[in-house]
């Protein structure tokens, strides 16, 4: 396996402000995402951070600067190209995006029907081992209305993970949830990348507890970035804007990896 899953490279992105300019988003960033580990993408509202995912799957392209997932750059891929890049990865999004009309079980054989030849036999039988890991075993007759809110979660991620992703990307993955309901899902993110080994990155507002789940964290603000190799170390910066963003989201004395999540 390779050391790095991802890396921008003097990634630029930007967008037209109301005034006829333009705000820079993202402003010449750089950053590596290492390989079978978990990066939180931590900022403010409107720095980037969902942004940085999209960049990420090819879904916008940036103004200027590379990225590279497994070494290859995916900036100007065409269609096809896209179409198989996006293949490596599994989502969760911020409302698991689950389809009402369907089953539990629909939802989750939905990317195994479409993009592979297996037969029902053979889906029914992935599907029913991930019910299993995933804790979700005698939900798969019921619809997505009839689950609570982490349970709808657990769906969400046992369907991204059909397809055997090499990367997971998370997007908010527990807006919504209360607290108790939230310690559940990390510890559910945690045990799954452990036992899978894939690639995690989570953009999260929910600090510090998804600071928990982190080998490595990245901090959005202003257009920049600042990387740190461990949840520990934010607190050692001497920036300014690192200080006010620990004082404001972790509190003045945070424990980590000393308190379980």
């Amino acid at each position: 396996m390779k050391d790095t899953a991802i890396e921008f490279k003097n990634v630029v992105k930007s967008f037209a402000k109301s005034d006829g300019g333009r705000q820079k988003v993202l402003d010449a960033v750089n950053f590596l995402i290492p390989a079978g580990k978990t990066t939180v993408i931590a900022g403010g509202s409107g720095q980037g951070k969902s942004v940085t995912l999209k960049l990420i799957l090819g879904l916008m392209d940036p103004d200027e600067g590379e990225i590279l997932v497994d070494g290859e750059n995916i900036v100007d891929l065409g269609s096809s190209a896209l179409k198989s890049h996006r293949s490596r990865f599994g989502v969760l999004f911020q409302g698991s995006a689950l389809f009402d009309s369907m089953t539990v079980y629909d939802n989750i054989a939905l990317p195994l029907r479409e993009r592979t030849d297996l037969s029902e036999e053979d889906i029914g039988r992935k599907i029913h081992q991930t019910l299993e890991q995933l804790e979700l075993d005698g939900a798969e007759e019921r619809y997505p209305a009839q689950l609570s809110g982490g349970m709808r979660k657990r769906v969400g991620l046992a369907r991204a993970l059909q397809l055997d992703p090499e990367i997971m990307l998370f997007d908010e993955p527990t807006t919504g949830l209360d607290p108790v309901m939230t310690q559940d899902i990390y510890e559910l993110f945690a045990d799954t990348q452990q036992r899978v080994g894939f690639t995690s990155v989570i953009v999260s507002h929910d600090i510090p507890r998804v600071l928990n789940l982190a080998d490595q964290v990245i901090i959005l603000q202003g257009g920049k970035t600042d990387v740190f190799d461990s949840p520990e170390e934010i607190q050692l910066s001497e920036k300014e804007h690192i200080k006010e963003f620990v004082k404001t989201t972790m509190g003045q004395i945070y424990q980590s990896r000393l308190v379980e999540i």
